[in-house]
């Protein structure tokens, strides 16, 4: 059986650009959640976001790359590069045929969406650029990074709301454990803090209205009042234990299962017995051949909702017991919520957690609620050696997705 590993991780979210700066600053507990200056949000309501604010697209992607790709794919290239080069892939060592992307967003352009629908409506539909659909449609991270990596095996783009970042790299994961590619590109991408990514949300009553950015995410916090909007991207290399082996790859961790199930319940709201949810960490659970005893750590999609992180407890209670050691924290807390890019950067900081023996701490909340019934991770215990560790996304439309990791020895 093809065992699959990771070589490479890049990242690029609102408390930290670059892979090193993330996840030190997110296992010393930075929040990147900041007041919202991208444009004027008064009116909406809603004042603060995870916005990437030291971003430069000519740095990586280069000028004229960056004038024919919206925002989003500008991330998901930066951070595809980044891990590419860590992961030391290149023609030399990896055909193009045998290497393949699988990443994917949640809205995709949308920033270009919102100003060429403006530009049509103030000049005119002839005025609308030729650049608008190649920019705007979902897939196309996925193309400007087979393009930039030279690509050949499988291109697909994953469309799952905020589950996108862990179903694709769930999806690569069972491609290269059917033999199908020996190397896959995989994660997910966001860029919709602007004005109608706010106010869409905002009409939703999903949000914070919180004005202090370090109150605003509260994942499991008796006093959550909603989730704090993000933007970023993550990637990480995924290859057959025999390909990176004869390449002399550093090995970063070791992907073990994947679950992925559907609710069939609400458009927006998950299921209230976290049944679905459950049935998804068994699922990367059992392919990943332990029991849930021997996970140690489980990233929760922790969103700050109340409907998510009661769900959510429900879940991880039916799955280990109510009286589990499993240590649990939600990320989202410093980097608010990314959407498609969410289940991608914490699968980063989950295999980063289990190489360094260092867990992220569940910042932002005060006081738990009681009914969310998990032992979250704090200052005291997250020094904790863990083996195996779970990263939980969950979407609307009832999009369930769990990846299992094991630590690389």
């Amino acid at each position: 059986m093809t065992r699959v590993v990771i070589t490479g991780m890049g990242a690029i979210a609102p408390n930290g650009n670059g892979l090193e700066a993330f996840v030190n600053n997110t296992l010393a507990g930075k929040v990147g959640i900041k007041p919202i200056s991208k444009f004027d949000a008064a009116e909406t309501g809603i004042t603060v976001a995870g916005e990437i604010d030291d971003f430069d697209p000519q740095a990586v992607v280069g000028k004229k790359s960056a004038r024919r790709m919206d925002l989003y794919s500008q991330y998901a290239v930066q951070t595809a590069v980044q891990a590419l080069e860590m992961a030391g892939i290149n023609e030399d060592n990896t055909k193009p045929e045998d290497l393949g992307v699988i990443f994917g967003s949640g809205i995709g352009g949308l920033t270009t969406i919102q100003e060429q629908i403006i530009k049509m409506h103030d000049k005119g539909p002839k005025r609308v650029s030729p650049m608008f659909v190649p920019m705007a449609i979902a897939n196309m991270a996925a193309g400007n990074i087979a393009i930039r990596a030279n690509a050949q095996n499988v291109c697909t783009a994953m469309v799952t709301a905020c589950a996108t970042g862990t179903n694709s790299i769930g999806e690569a994961f069972r491609k290269i454990k059917a033999g199908e590619a020996e190397a896959i590109i995989a994660g997910g991408a966001e860029a919709s803090v602007n004005e109608i990514g706010i106010a869409g949300f905002a009409a939703l009553k999903a949000l914070s209205t919180t004005e202090d950015p370090l109150k605003a995410s509260r994942p499991f916090d008796k006093d959550r009042n909603g989730f704090v909007l993000g933007e970023g991207a993550g990637t990480v290399i995924l290859e057959s234990l025999n390909h990176a082996q004869a390449r002399g790859a550093k090995i970063l961790g070791e992907v073990v299962g994947y679950g992925a199930t559907g609710d069939a319940y609400h458009i927006t709201s998950p299921d209230p017995t976290g049944k679905g949810a459950a049935r998804a960490m068994q699922a990367a659970i059992d392919e990943a051949g332990i029991q849930p005893d021997q996970v140690g750590y489980i990233n929760a999609h922790g969103t700050a909702t109340h409907a998510n992180d009661s769900g959510e407890s429900l879940a991880i209670n039916t799955v280990f017991g109510e009286d589990s050691d499993v240590l649990v924290s939600s990320t989202k807390g410093m980097t608010g919520h990314l959407l498609g890019a969410a289940g991608a950067i914490e699968a980063v900081i989950t295999v980063a957690a289990l190489e360094k023996g260092q867990l992220p701490i569940n910042v932002g909340c005060d006081q738990q609620d009681p009914e969310c019934r998990v032992n979250l991770v704090n200052a005291a215990n997250q020094n904790t050696a863990v083996e195996y560790a779970l990263s939980n996304s969950f979407g609307f439309g009832g999009h369930n997705a769990v990846l299992a990791f094991k630590k690389w020895r």
